[in-house]
């Protein structure tokens, strides 16, 4: 059976078409309303990608806007979202819509300790620091 991915009752293929103020009707509040007052940095990554639209460039657009939220329109586009130390590349789906671009970068790493200390046994990991 064919997965089909759906945000909130629309498909990918029919988000594209739609216009900025209908998906805006679609998505959380708190993501309306970073559209609605988006920031003069936020619009100047709009603009970054519809000047790569023009030139049909297939390079990932580079951005350190973390906090913008996806659009149907970027369906299929590749950024790269700074995380505090390097560009991480990432591709846009359907799942991804109306998250913000930060989510898919993290910033930070989970950490695995792997031995004891200097001067410990194996079994005083387990002590308590009392």
């Amino acid at each position: 059976m064919v997965n089909r991915i759906a945000f909130r009752g629309k498909y990918p293929q029919d988000l594209e078409g739609m216009s900025l103020t209908e998906y805006t009707k679609l998505i959380k509040s708190r993501q309306r309303r970073f559209i609605k007052r988006n920031s003069l940095q936020y619009k100047k990554l709009l603009e970054m990608i519809a000047l790569s639209e023009k030139k049909g460039k297939n390079k990932p657009i580079r951005t350190h806007r973390r906090e913008a939220v996806i659009l149907p329109e970027w369906i299929g586009k590749k950024f790269s979202v700074y995380n505090g130390k390097e560009f991480k590349e990432i591709t846009i789906n359907a799942t991804m819509l109306g998250h913000r671009l930060g989510e898919f970068s993290y910033s930070t790493k989970h950490v695995m300790h792997s031995t004891p200390g200097i001067k410990a046994t194996k079994g005083s990991k387990f002590l308590s620091k009392k």
